[in-house]
């Protein structure tokens, strides 16, 4: 029996699922992370990323034919030769980007992708500023490095994480207007996602009892994992991802990027997989709930009902989509107290920012919004879908697999085929 290992590194921890070549799940296991999170993130990662394959029955490792990991866009880090980190990796929220923007705005076209606060390019041009850049050779994403540590080749990446980058996803190459930087650093080979690169390192095979032959594939984003796990095909369908953060993608024959909105568009065969990441979601929530708390708070919620609360939930100051301001504030007052009209209002306020999102990629050109597929932690609660479902005026439903490990898995299935 041939199977397939799909890894994905999210906001609120790693999972990893084994699928069989009829695409039916057979293990999941979870890592979550600590809170805080330990300060040295890389080795947070490889020890979650080893852990999960330990995790993984032995038997079932012997079968296992490819590996594809997913990591959380523009989290992204700088490394040496020997692929060490030579400096704090830096998350896919952490806008000291801001910091290089001006010159941004005199190198990239107008309102590209990169002219974010929080783009893997302007996280580069920060981190180059770094008294230990001269120590990096490699400018990797979180997925590129995670694949490496598998299989032992640096600078390699997927068009999916390079996006943010600057690569043209359109052209399959850096823009000229990229490569005229100069930056002292390898920018990495960019992949089709679920692409073969090598076998596993002969030690992790051997340590793990994986087949010699077992194959690492190019990666991808979380986001993007979630979206091929929903089983969304045609244009018009998205899905929106309820974990720590809410992103939306909406499938379409258009592409549209405008980074004065913080949306960008990821190429999916023929199509065009348009959205944008938003900083409000489920961390929020769990700033105030317990997952106990949730649950019971929201069957009390009369979701026919409109919150009169006018929330903008976030942990603070900044969002990305659909409102790119890095010092957006939230607005999370007056606090009723009753905690189910609080949790009403927040729920509302996230549903807000998600039909607000959707709203404007239709202005911008994409094909009309027909279903909502949701996937993440926010999927299974029924007063938030009735609440989203009143916003959106479109089916919404639970994703056929809401896990991006599922997705990441059929990518690495695909790259065998």
């Amino acid at each position: 029996m041939d199977c397939y290992l799909g890894i994905d590194f999210g906001t609120s921890g790693a999972r990893a699922i084994v699928i069989d070549d009829e695409a039916c799940i057979l293990l999941e296991v979870r890592y979550p992370w600590e809170t805080p999170v330990v300060p040295d993130l890389a080795t947070t990662w490889q020890t979650a990323l080893l852990t999960l394959i330990a995790y993984i029955p032995g038997e079932l490792r012997q079968e296992i034919k490819a590996i594809a990991i997913n990591g959380t866009s523009s989290t992204v880090l700088l490394v040496d030769g020997a692929g060490q980190p030579v400096a704090t990796p830096l998350l896919y929220n952490d806008g000291r980007g801001v910091f290089v923007l001006e010159q941004l705005r005199n190198i990239a076209p107008a309102n590209h992708t990169v002219l974010s606060a929080t783009s893997s390019l302007a996280k580069l041009l920060w981190m180059s500023q770094l008294p230990t850049f001269s120590q990096a050779k490699y400018f990797l994403h979180q997925a590129d490095w995670l694949a490496f540590l598998l299989h032992g080749h640096l600078g390699i990446s997927d068009y999916h994480n390079a996006l943010k980058l600057g690569y043209d996803v359109e052209q399959l190459t850096y823009p000229e207007w990229l490569l005229g930087l100069q930056i002292p650093i390898q920018l990495p080979k960019v992949l089709s996602p679920g692409t073969p690169i090598a076998e596993l390192r002969p030690e992790i095979a051997a340590e793990f009892g994986f087949p010699n032959d077992c194959v690492v594939c190019a990666g991808t984003t979380d986001s993007i994992a979630a979206f091929l796990a929903s089983g969304a095909k045609l244009p018009g369908r998205a899905v929106t991802s309820l974990g720590s953060t809410l992103v939306v993608k909406l499938l379409s024959h258009t592409r549209v990027e405008d980074s004065r909105y913080g949306i960008y568009s990821h190429r999916l065969g023929n199509l065009w997989l348009t959205g944008g990441a938003s900083n409000t979601g489920g961390a929020v929530l769990r700033k105030f709930f317990s997952d106990a708390e949730l649950e019971s708070l929201s069957r009390e919620i009369d979701t026919s009902q409109a919150s009169p609360l006018d929330y903008y939930p976030l942990l603070q100051p900044g969002d990305r989509f659909p409102v790119n301001d890095p010092n957006l504030p939230p607005r999370l007052t007056p606090r009723p107290d009753h905690p189910v009209e609080f949790l009403h209002g927040l729920l509302e306020g996230i549903a807000r920012i998600e039909a607000q999102g959707y709203l404007l990629l239709q202005q911008l050109g994409t094909d009309r919004l027909t279903h909502v597929y949701t996937a993440g932690g926010g999927a299974t609660n029924k007063a938030w879908t009735a609440i989203r479902r009143r916003h959106l005026k479109v089916p919404v439903k639970a994703s056929m697999n809401t896990e991006a490990a599922y997705g990441t898995a059929l990518l690495a299935m695909r790259g065998m085929k």
